[in-house]
C-alpha cells in the first residue's frame, strides 16, 4: 500500500474543482483500496502522541469565518479501534495514547478524504502530532509506521511544506514568493533524494518565513519517514503554490514490489 503526503490549503478545497481536488480524486481511483486509512493531520497538534478510538469519529470544523455549508459538512466514516490498537503495537516501544472521545476527523484530514474517498466507507483513524517533539521524533515515528503499509493501510499525511498565513497575497492564486519556492524545493529534493534526511531543512535560511509554526510541515516528515524504511526516495506527485506562502506540493511513497 503506498503512503502519501497531500497540502491540503484552505477548507474550501473541499468543495472546489481545481488541480489539487482533481489530483485527490486521481489518487482516490487509482490506488487499491486500502482496509483503513491513517492519518496524520496538520490540525490534530498537541503535546502528546495520540491516536483515535472510537467506533465513530466525529466530524471536526476545526476554523471560523468559512462559508455555512463548510460547517454543515459531514464525513461519516466509521472509526477503528482495532487499528488504533495496532498502530500503538507496531511503534512500541514509543508512547501512543489512545483516544476515545475527544477528538475525531478534521479538516485536514476530510477535506482530503472528500475528494479522494468520497463514499466515506474506508475505517479512518487519525494520529496527533506531537507539538513538543523535534522532527526527528517525527521522522523516526514515519519509519516506525511502515509495517502497517504492507497491513494494508494507506498512510496519508496532511498539511502543507510552506504555510505563513499571516502573509497572504489573494492576488497571487497560483504563485509562491521567491523565498517558498527556495525552500520548497529544497524539501522536494531531500524528499525525492534522501527523505531520511529531512531534519537538514531546520537549517535552511527561509525556514523561519516557509515554518513560522511547525505544525502543517511535520505531517510531510511521517512520509519522509515512511520512505526512508522503504530505502527508495518519496516521488513528487505534483507541485504548486497558492497565495504567495502556501505550498500544495504533494509526495507518494509507492508500494513495495
Amino acid at each position: 500500500m503506498p503512503a502519501v503526503f497531500f497540502g491540503h490549503g484552505s477548507p474550501m478545497n473541499t468543495f472546489a474543482d481545481n488541480a489539487v481536488t482533481r489530483a485527490w480524486q486521481e489518487f482516490g481511483a487509482t490506488v487499491p483500496r486500502p482496509r483503513a486509512i491513517l492519518a496524520i493531520s496538520a490540525h490534530w497538534f498537541i503535546n502528546a502522541s495520540a491516536v483515535t478510538a472510537m467506533e465513530r469519529p466525529r466530524t471536526i470544523h476545526d476554523f471560523f469565518g468559512f462559508p455555512k455549508e463548510l460547517f454543515e459538512f459531514e464525513y461519516p466514516a466509521p472509526g477503528d479501534p482495532s487499528l488504533a490498537a495496532e498502530v500503538i503495537d507496531t511503534v512500541d516501544p514509543v508512547w501512543i495514547g489512545l483516544d476515545r472521545d475527544s477528538w475525531g476527523l478534521d479538516h485536514g484530514t476530510w477535506s482530503v478524504l472528500h475528494h479522494a474517498f468520497p463514499a466515506a466507507d474506508i475505517p479512518v483513524v487519525q494520529l496527533s502530532v506531537h507539538a513538543a517533539q523535534p522532527i526527528e521524533y517525527h521522522v523516526a515515528l514515519g519509519r516506525a509506521l511502515a509495517p502497517l503499509r504492507d497491513a494494508g493501510v494507506l498512510i496519508v499525511g496532511s498539511g502543507n511544506v510552506v504555510h505563513h498565513l499571516g502573509v497572504l497575497d489573494w492576488n497571487l492564486a497560483e504563485e509562491g514568493f521567491d523565498w517558498a519556492h527556495r525552500f520548497d524545493d529544497t524539501v522536494r529534493d531531500i524528499m525525492t533524494s534522501a527523505p531520511g534526511d529531512l531534519a537538514r531543512v531546520a537549517e535552511h535560511p527561509d525556514v523561519t518565513k516557509a515554518v513560522p509554526t511547525p505544525d502543517h510541515f511535520l505531517p510531510v516528515a511521517y512520509i519522509a519517514g515512511l520512505a526512508a524504511a522503504t530505502g527508495e526516495p518519496a516521488e513528487l506527485l505534483f507541485q504548486s503554490y497558492a497565495y504567495g506562502s502556501l505550498s500544495m506540493t504533494s509526495y507518494v511513497v509507492p508500494a513495495a514490489a
